[in-house]
């Protein structure tokens, strides 16, 4: 092959590298902070659940310290303007909620709607169960000084307790423990943040009548 031959050849392979390259990144501009912002925001708006800092940098395909920093400004703008909503970071995620001090207001509002509340037994066992968790049916029944299943199953069924496997003691109970759902459900970061039992009943939206 002649010199020009190769040299055409060269220069063709460099040409297809080039296109091949310019396909591989058509479409991907750069985002500014105001933008990442923006969108990491309409994502938690729309989300079913709290939605991760990792969750929103995968699908934006940036870096997640970038999306950490965005969330930090959200979080102080929420703040600054005395919004009625607040970011919050609750099971792992983020999450736009209503800020505590309007609570009791909000607590009416959705009072006056119809809803499915728990039981004051359900509401107890659920109260046991985050404290002591895991725990089994039996020390459910040692503590309260009644019988539970009923109120197992409810809790169950709302996805507010999971099986965390059997106790390694006659018998083999299942123990149980709280949920992702039951973070979701009181609006805690983690367990650290649960409140008092006394607050339950409260922030359960009371018993059913």
């Amino acid at each position: 092959m002649s010199k020009a031959a190769k040299a055409t050849n060269t220069e063709s392979a460099t040409e297809v590298d080039e296109l091949s390259a310019h396909d591989e990144i058509e479409g991907v501009r750069e985002i500014g902070d105001a933008e990442l912002k923006a969108i990491a925001e309409a994502m938690i708006f729309v989300a079913d659940e709290p939605v991760s800092a990792k969750t929103i940098a995968d699908v934006i395909k940036v870096e997640r310290n970038a999306i950490e920093k965005v969330l930090g400004d959200l979080v102080a703008e929420y703040d600054a303007r005395n919004s009625g909503l607040q970011l919050r970071e609750i099971a792992a995620g983020w999450q736009i909620a209503t800020r505590p001090e309007h609570h009791e207001q909000i607590r009416a509002y959705l009072k006056s709607r119809p809803s499915a509340k728990l039981s004051l037994a359900s509401l107890e066992t659920l109260a046991v169960i985050a404290y002591k968790q895991p725990v089994t049916v039996p020390e459910i029944l040692e503590i309260r000084g009644v019988q539970s299943p009923s109120a197992i199953k409810t809790l169950l069924d709302k996805r507010l307790i999971v099986a965390k496997g059997r106790k390694e003691t006659v018998g083999r109970p299942m123990m149980y423990g709280t949920s992702k759902d039951f973070l979701i459900q009181f609006g805690l970061k983690d367990l650290s943040e649960l409140p008092s039992i006394e607050d339950f009943q409260d922030l359960a939206g009371g018993s059913e009548s």
